[in-house]
C-alpha cells in the first residue's frame, strides 16, 4: 500500500510539473525556443512554408492546447495544415456550440505574408498564456492556404510592397488567384477549404491580406463582409456591434483603423465605397453560411514589422470580442439561418446606394498631380510631409435588386455530376429519385447573355443574363437529384444554381454546352419542311413576313430565314439554351 501511495504521489507530481503558466505541456522537459523566424530576424523576414509547418508541429508537441492536422490536398500536392487552439479537447464530430469558433486564413496570396507570421506568434501566445482567454474559445488557423504560391518564393513580384525581403507568389501551383475561386472551386485548395470550413462551421472568419491602392496614414484597414448582403440578424450585428467595437478596441491600443480604401487612380479624400465581396471571395463565400467575415488589409507601404504586429492585434481583439459576446453572435447566426430557410424571396444582386454615406474622419496625405519626368504625363502621388484628417464620405449601403421566388426543390439531372459533386462537398442535403417521375417544374431558357472578351481565372465569365421561365411537366429519370431549399445551405444553393446570380455556376461556364447547338440543317433539305410549317401555321407565317418586311438584312439572308423557321419547328433541339436545372415551387 505504501508503494502504491508513493507511486500515485509521483504521478500527481509529474502531472503538476507539466503545467507551465497554467498551460499544460506535453512533456516534462522545458519548452524549446518559442521565437518565430520573424522574431529572430530583423523584422523584415517571413517564415518559409517548411519553417511555418515545423514551428506549428513544435508547438503541438509542446502544448496539449495546440493540435495540428493535415486536411485535403492542394494543387501543389501538399495538404492544408489546420492548427487549432482550445483549452478543452475538441470533438469535430459535434457542433461545439458551447464555444466561439474562429477560423483564420493566411497566405491566400502568398506574397501577403503578414498573417502567416502573426498567426504563429498568436498561437504561441495563446498556448503559453501570454494572451489570456476564457475557456469558450476554439481558435483555428490555416497555416498557409496557397501552398504552391508559398513554395514559389521570390523578392520581386510584389512591386508595390515594402517588405518582407522574400515571400511567396500570388498565383497558386496552377497560377490561380485563390481568392477568386471559392465558388467555382477549380483548385484542390478550394475543395480542401470546404472540408476545413464545414468541419468547423466558424462563427467568425478572418482572412489576412495586404492592400494595394492609395497612400494614407493607416497601417490597418478592414474589409468586413458587406452587411446588407450578409443580411438578417448577422448583418445587423456586424454593422452595429462587431465593426465599431473592433475599431474602438484598436484605437485604445493606438492602432487606428479605417474601412478598406476602395479607390484606384484617384485620391481617397473624395470618398469611396465599401467593397462588395461576392461569393467568389473568401468572405463572400462564408457569408452564405451566415458567418461574420473580416478581411484584414494592412497597407503595403508600411514597414513589415508594423503590419505583422497590427495583424496580430486585430486577431487578439477579435478573440476578445468573440468570447465576450458569444451568446449574441450565436443568437444572430441562429436567427439568420431561420430567416433564410423560411424566406420565399431572395435578392440576387445589390446596387450601391449613392444617396447615403457615412462620414469618416480619414487620415490621409495630400495628393499631388505632378508631371512625370519619365512619361511626361500627369502622375498622382502623395506628399507624406502633409498628413491630414478630413471628413470623407464612405458609401456602405447597398440596395437589393433582382429577386427570385425560392422554390421548394431544385431538380438536377444526374448527368450534371460536376455540380452535384460541388454541392456534396458543401454538405448540401440531396436525395436521388428512386424511380422515373414526372414533376411540374419551372424551366429557364437563356434568352440573352454577354460574355467577357478576356479570360478571367481560367474562364470567360457570362454577364447580362436574361432569362425566360416557363412552367410545365418534365419527366425525370431514376437517380436524378432533388435538392430541398429548406436547409442551412440555402444561400449556397441559390447563389450557385440561379443563372442570374452574380457568381452562379452558369456565369462561370459550367453549362456552356447548352449554348451551342448540336444538330443543324442543310438549306436545300429543310426548305420544303419550312414551307410546309408556314403553310400550316398562319401566325408564324405572319410573324415571318413582318420580319422580312422590317429587316432588310434578314430578307437578303436565305440561311437566316430558314434558321428562324427551324427554331420554331419540332426539329429544333430542346436542349439548346435550356438551362438543365429545374425548379419545383411551393404549392401555396
Amino acid at each position: 500500500m505504501k508503494n502504491l501511495i508513493t507511486t500515485l504521489f509521483l504521478l500527481i507530481f509529474l502531472l503538476a510539473s507539466c503545467k507551465q503558466n497554467g498551460v499544460e505541456s506535453k512533456s516534462t522537459s522545458p519548452p524549446k525556443d518559442l521565437k518565430t523566424v520573424f522574431e529572430k530576424g530583423n523584422g523584415n523576414q517571413t517564415a518559409t512554408y517548411d519553417e511555418t509547418i515545423a514551428y506549428y508541429k513544435m508547438l503541438a508537441e509542446q502544448f496539449t492546447t495546440i493540435t495540428i492536422e493535415e486536411i485535403g490536398l492542394t494543387d501543389s500536392g501538399k495538404p492544408l495544415h489546420l492548427i487549432t487552439y482550445s483549452k478543452n479537447t475538441v470533438d469535430w464530430n459535434t457542433a461545439n456550440e458551447n464555444a466561439i469558433k474562429i477560423l483564420v486564413n493566411n497566405g491566400i496570396h502568398a506574397g501577403e505574408s503578414d498573417g502567416i507570421d502573426a498567426s504563429m506568434m498568436l498561437m504561441r501566445d495563446l498556448a503559453t498564456g501570454a494572451v489570456k482567454t476564457p475557456d469558450n474559445l476554439i481558435f483555428s488557423t490555416i497555416a498557409i492556404y496557397n501552398v504552391g504560391g508559398s513554395l514559389n518564393r521570390n523578392s520581386d513580384s510584389r512591386t508595390n510592397q515594402n517588405g518582407p525581403e522574400s515571400y511567396g507568389f500570388r498565383g497558386n501551383a496552377r497560377n490561380y488567384d485563390l481568392n477568386r475561386d471559392f465558388i467555382k472551386a477549380d483548385s484542390r485548395n478550394a475543395r480542401a477549404f470546404y472540408e476545413v470550413y464545414h468541419k468547423i462551421n466558424p462563427d467568425i472568419f478572418i482572412d489576412n491580406h495586404v492592400s494595394n491602392g492609395a497612400d494614407y496614414q493607416y497601417t490597418l484597414t478592414h474589409l468586413f463582409t458587406q452587411h446588407n448582403k450578409l443580411g438578417s440578424a448577422t448583418g445587423t450585428y456586424l454593422q452595429n456591434n462587431l465593426q465599431p467595437d473592433l475599431e474602438k478596441a484598436l484605437l485604445k491600443r493606438s492602432l487606428p483603423i479605417t474601412p478598406y480604401v476602395n479607390v484606384w487612380n484617384g485620391p481617397p479624400e473624395s470618398g469611396f465605397s465599401q467593397f462588395m465581396d461576392s461569393p467568389r471571395y473568401s468572405s463572400g463565400y462564408t457569408t452564405l453560411w451566415n458567418t461574420l467575415g473580416l478581411v484584414v488589409e494592412t497597407h503595403m507601404l508600411k514597414p513589415y514589422k508594423d503590419r505583422v504586429a497590427g495583424t496580430k492585434a486585430i486577431m487578439e481583439e477579435m478573440i476578445a470580442l468573440g468570447t465576450k459576446n458569444m451568446e449574441a453572435i450565436k443568437k444572430a447566426r441562429i436567427e439568420s439561418f431561420a430567416h433564410f430557410e423560411k424566406s420565399r424571396k431572395y435578392a440576387l444582386s445589390y446596387t450601391l446606394d449613392e444617396t447615403k454615406a457615412d462620414t469618416l474622419q480619414f487620415m490621409g496625405y495630400e495628393p499631388k498631380n505632378d508631371k512625370s519626368a519619365l512619361t511626361g504625363n500627369t502622375l498622382l502621388t502623395y506628399d507624406r510631409s502633409k498628413p491630414f484628417t478630413k471628413a470623407v464620405p464612405f458609401y456602405n449601403q447597398y440596395i437589393p435588386g433582382d429577386s427570385i421566388t425560392i422554390p421548394e426543390y431544385y431538380v438536377i439531372p444526374s448527368g450534371q455530376w460536376h455540380v452535384i459533386d460541388l454541392l456534396r462537398a458543401n454538405r448540401i442535403k440531396m436525395q436521388p429519385l428512386t424511380e422515373d417521375t414526372t414533376y411540374k417544374v419551372g424551366t429557364y431558357r437563356i434568352a440573352d447573355y454577354g460574355t467577357v472578351t478576356n479570360p478571367y481565372e481560367g474562364h470567360y465569365i457570362h454577364n447580362s443574363v436574361v432569362l425566360e421561365e416557363t412552367v410545365g411537366e418534365v419527366r425525370f429519370r431514376e437517380s436524378d437529384i432533388l435538392v430541398p431549399t429548406a436547409q442551412p445551405g440555402i444561400r449556397y444553393i441559390l447563389e450557385t444554381l440561379e443563372p442570374a446570380a452574380t457568381d452562379s455556376f452558369f456565369r462561370w461556364n459550367f453549362f456552356d454546352t447548352i449554348l451551342q447547338q448540336k444538330e443543324g440543317f442543310s438549306s436545300y433539305v429543310f426548305e420544303a419542311t419550312a414551307a410546309k410549317l408556314l403553310a400550316e401555321n398562319p401566325a408564324i407565317k405572319k410573324e415571318f413576313e413582318a420580319k422580312k418586311s422590317s429587316n432588310k438584312e434578314f430578307k437578303s439572308d436565305n440561311y437566316a430565314q430558314l434558321e428562324w423557321i427551324h427554331k420554331r419547328s419540332k426539329n429544333y433541339e430542346k436542349a439548346h439554351l435550356t438551362y438543365p436545372i429545374y425548379k419545383i415551387y411551393y404549392e401555396n
